[in-house]
């Protein structure tokens, strides 16, 4: 999970602080904007085998088909959280929040993350209350029914999977639909085992399997997005390699007070006092600096305050 913020609108900036506005719209929508289909038609799917998932269920009486369709479901939630997101990112800008709606990606995904860890806990609650009174299981239809998940969760994922590397939000449908794609191989695997040995607890135990593949996951989800919302520094970012850069252009003797915190699940913003004893070093330095933040660090959003060092209490 290391560098994932390299291709997203980055090139549209050129560093100039003031490209807000145009740039940012097509900047960063470039990422959800395109995935715009991808949302429409997994959602789409997964309703429909949702529906035909559960409704099997009820008819075989098979707990585990109706645990997974629950869990599906659960993820059409979360691509209509994070296709939100998405769409509230691209707004624009206002006297209230000036940086548009872009942090909702950062809450769309947090929201993601919650949401799968309440259906793992309805998993696991099924699952222990099924080891005392193993249900009589279809387990041939049990196993179609699921292989059908495979397909329409793996197609699913394969929509996204082009940009899960440049935005948390898209990486958290991918990894929804992956695991839900596991989830279904997981009851298709348990459905041939309980119809081979008619074993029942079978069940119960592939589900406490795959709720513990779902919790490792969405825990690192969870973790990076709390990150997020605590206004730490982004991971692609390294904090004394842009304090060094900084102290490094010319003129410059200190950097205090440098802040760098993600406006959006894609976009960093900086702040930052440079104290230079020469005097103001003009606007074309300033420009210089921003294009420096935005090629080495991807950093489109930056604020610079020049500062001589004369009274300066914080030295």
């Amino acid at each position: 999970m290391g560098g994932h913020h390299h291709h997203h609108g980055h090139g549209h900036g050129h560093g100039h602080g003031h490209d807000h506005g145009h740039g940012h719209a097509h900047g960063h929508s470039h990422a959800p904007a395109s995935f715009d289909r991808a949302f429409a038609i997994g959602i789409g799917l997964n309703i429909a085998y949702v529906v035909a998932e559960a409704a099997t269920g009820l008819w075989t009486g098979s707990v585990a088909l109706l645990a997974d369709a629950g869990h599906n479901l659960s993820d059409v939630l979360g691509l209509a959280v994070a296709w939100g997101g998405a769409a509230l990112a691209r707004s624009a800008p206002t006297k209230r929040f000036t940086y548009g709606l872009k942090g909702s990606t950062i809450l769309a995904a947090l929201a993601n993350a919650v949401f799968l860890l309440v259906a793992l806990g309805a998993i696991v609650l099924e699952a222990v209350q099924r080891f005392g009174d193993p249900p009589v299981v279809a387990g041939l239809t049990v196993s179609v029914v699921a292989a059908a998940g495979i397909a329409v969760n793996a197609f699913t994922a394969w929509l996204f999977a082009r940009g899960r590397k440049g935005d948390i939000n898209i990486r958290g449908a991918y990894l929804h639909m992956l695991s839900d794609a596991a989830v279904s191989a997981g009851v298709v695997l348990a459905g041939i085992a309980i119809w081979a040995t008619g074993l029942g607890w079978i069940d119960p135990l592939v589900s406490l399997v795959i709720a513990a593949i779902i919790f490792w996951q969405t825990w690192g989800l969870l973790h990076e997005t709390v990150e997020m919302s605590l206004a730490a520094v982004p991971r692609a970012i390294d904090y004394d390699a842009v304090t060094d850069a900084l102290a490094a252009l010319p003129g410059v003797a200190k950097v205090h007070d440098l802040h760098i915190w993600p406006m959006s699940t894609t976009e960093p913003v900086l702040t930052a006092h440079l104290v230079i004893p020469g005097g103001y070093p003009g606007d074309a330095f300033l420009a210089a600096a921003r294009a420096m933040l935005h090629d080495r660090f991807h950093i489109g959003h930056a604020t610079l305050q020049v500062e001589t060092g004369d009274d300066c209490e914080s030295c």
